[in-house]
């Protein structure tokens, strides 16, 4: 770990305990004022902590989103653990479980194939918005503000002579993707994969994850995958009910 990480996650710590001011954050960490005064004029623009008007320190609001996210998270993945071994039990293919987290979708549960075939994908790492039927299921769900803002700053890094590549062809993807309730990945994201995708919602409607499926084509094709979509939704359906 970094000694400029550290002295911050120490100061994250010190202040879950109360506030403090300067001179006590750099008594605690045993450094001069300027060296914590650095780090927390960087960890105050980015809301991790902020300052009252007695130039006393606290956590920020960042820190409370995050929160938030995590613990949804860990619930969606606590909830759908049992249900995402069957699917996995069932078909034999590896299955992911994804979440929305601050303008990105992150893979936060995996269950390789039984198969010999592994896929890159790994859990805690985001999964590409343009390219991937997870990243598509959450992005459609996103509200229309975010959902365009988010198309406009896309790099739409192009993966397999499949990948989406604007922001035109994504929009229309994403409203098909909404209108039937489920997402595929035709050999976008690895041009040996082809992956469908659904998502989890709460008890308002609200989607809260989404599981997919991923196949190598050496073991089925496009259409022998979209065969599996009634295992992948009637999972979906489960894992939401459960949720609620």
């Amino acid at each position: 770990m970094s000694q400029s990480l550290g002295r911050a996650l120490q100061i994250l710590k010190s202040l879950g305990e109360g506030e403090r001011s300067l001179d006590q954050l750099a008594t605690e960490l045993g450094v001069h004022k300027t060296t914590v005064l650095r780090l927390l004029r960087t960890m105050e623009a980015e809301r991790f902590v902020r300052r009252d008007a007695q130039h006393r320190y606290r956590l920020g609001s960042q820190l409370f989103a995050l929160a938030d996210v995590a613990r949804e998270q860990h619930v969606v993945r606590q909830v759908a653990a049992p249900h995402l071994r069957e699917l996995n039990q069932k078909t034999g293919q590896t299955v992911h479980l994804a979440a929305w987290e601050n303008g990105e979708v992150i893979y936060v549960d995996k269950l390789d194939s039984v198969r010999s075939v592994r896929m890159y994908s790994q859990v805690g790492v985001p999964a590409a918005l343009h390219c991937t039927a997870v990243g598509k299921v959450l992005l459609a769900a996103q509200p229309k503000r975010q959902r365009e803002a988010v198309l406009a700053t896309l790099d739409y890094k192009v993966y397999t002579p499949n990948t989406i590549t604007d922001a035109d062809r994504l929009r229309d993807e994403l409203q098909v993707t909404k209108e039937r309730g489920w997402a595929q990945d035709k050999a976008e994201h690895e041009s040996f994969i082809n992956c469908i995708g659904a998502p989890l919602s709460d008890s308002t409607g609200r989607v809260v994850g989404a599981v997919s499926l991923s196949v190598p084509d050496v073991l089925l094709n496009y259409d022998q995958v979209l065969e599996l979509l009634p295992e992948l939704l009637a999972t979906a359906e489960a894992i939401s009910a459960d949720y609620n």
